[in-house]
């Protein structure tokens, strides 16, 4: 099971979100935890300046980008549509 930190910046963002969204990304964490559901997440590496960190979708246009502590940790850093890439 992994373990899930969440930065401060996340948290703003996320309560920034309507409840009906905030309800479909927790279950998406939910799913996080569980390393077999990556794939149905769709996680990925990111390129670029964001090299060392992750994204998997939430739905058809939010994401949430995140980064691995250790093998059994992630930290979210932020949520949003593409534009949190740039």
């Amino acid at each position: 099971m992994m373990k899930i930190a969440y930065k401060a910046i996340f948290i703003r963002q996320f309560d920034d979100l309507p409840i009906d969204l905030q309800s479909e990304v927790l279950e998406k964490i939910g799913l996080l935890k569980i390393a077999q559901n990556h794939q149905q997440l769709k996680v990925h590496k990111l390129h670029g300046s964001l090299q060392d960190r992750y994204s998997f979708s939430v739905n058809y246009k939010i994401r949430i980008v995140f980064r691995y502590l250790s093998k059994n940790e992630i930290v979210l850093l932020v949520i949003g549509d593409h534009d949190i890439y740039r």
